[in-house]
């Protein structure tokens, strides 16, 4: 089969994309990625020995534009679709999968144009505005927090399985802001810093590039021997290593956790779109597996009740709500 992945903006789509793509290519079917300039896609794939040809097409983000801004994205997107509908025809394309994110809207309006069968799979608990208008459209629509015809196990690679552990008390945490960072994460964790250091437990926090210096300063005036990382493509063995998280709930970071076993305190990102991240969350916290806090203040102290609780009963919850070969299930389902 020859397949267009499609989408992005974020690293959240774009791991997704990825992990299909590695999948299909093992089997032998040709795969080509359509994203666009902006967000992050070119980034990752530009150079990319996974992806038999690449495409990145001059769109950007509608939802958050207003007037003449709003009719400019529109417009580009319209140029966006004909390029796209021009790539699946000269490529003898047989199907199109769809990960979401503003990169997706062309090649997937292409493919219902050239009457492909347009697959999507949707990484949050609320399905975004582009694939609430496509579905309807799409002959298979995945997600991990529907049950039914469209469940699917989340494509979380197979190093967080082989991390997966029980655990039982909390020698170490990790902080996780994500390869942007979090201020707000980042200051909770230096104020519980001398708290946890009391109490033994060993910090291993990612606080992002543009706030590593003042992170690792702040770490050494404290006198606190933290493990600092700006941006880490380790995260997996790090993850590994920790017996507890806090973490923001972007979908990838969630269930990489959720295979690994590890409590987390989630503290949701409050300007995602749709509040999507808050939701995410709350799947976990619904299946007794976690915690979930809106930021403000206070929350230290309930952070600290959850380190001291009993953590063997989230991190056995987290067992049974991922299971392997998320990505295999899909591609299976394309054939």
């Amino acid at each position: 089969m020859n397949l267009i992945f499609t989408g992005g903006g974020t690293g959240g789509h774009l791991v997704i994309a990825l992990s299909l793509a590695i999948e299909a290519k093992s089997r032998g079917h040709q795969v080509i990625f359509i994203g666009s300039t902006s967000g992050q896609d070119r980034q990752w794939f530009e150079d990319s020995n996974i992806f038999d040809e690449t495409y990145f097409l001059e769109t950007t983000g509608v939802v958050n534009k207003k007037g003449l801004g709003k009719i400019g994205a529109l417009w580009k997107i319209a140029k966006a679709v004909v390029r796209s509908r021009d790539i699946i025809n000269t490529s003898n394309v047989d199907a199109v999968v769809s990960v979401g994110g503003f990169s997706a809207a062309p090649a997937s309006l292409a493919a219902l144009i050239c009457a492909k069968p347009l697959y999507i799979h949707e990484q949050n608990a609320v399905t975004g505005k582009l694939n609430s208008l496509l579905r309807s459209h799409a002959k298979g629509f995945y997600s991990s927090y529907e049950q039914g015809e469209y469940y699917c196990d989340y494509p979380v690679s197979e190093i967080y399985f082989q991390n997966a552990r029980v655990r039982t008390e909390v020698k170490s945490i990790i902080f996780l802001g994500g390869s942007q960072g979090a201020k707000y994460l980042n200051d909770l964790a230096l104020e519980i810093a001398p708290w946890l250091d009391e109490h033994s437990i060993t910090i291993i926090h990612q606080c992002g590039a543009k706030e590593e210096e003042r992170v690792r300063r702040a770490y050494k005036n404290l006198g606190i021997d933290a493990q600092v990382y700006g941006f880490t493509k380790e995260i997996a063995q790090l993850i590994g290593r920790s017996d507890f998280a806090v973490s923001r709930s972007g979908a990838s970071t969630l269930w990489e956790l959720c295979a690994s076993c590890v409590p987390t305190f989630f503290i949701p990102y409050p300007s995602a779109a749709g509040d999507h991240q808050y939701h995410n969350a709350r799947y976990v916290i619904n299946h007794n597996a976690g915690w979930c806090e809106r930021q403000g203040e206070g929350i230290a102290n309930k952070l600290k009740e959850a380190i001291i609780s009993d953590i063997r009963v989230k991190s056995e919850a987290l067992k049974g709500l991922i299971a392997p070969d998320g990505a295999k299930n899909i591609i299976d389902k394309l054939q």
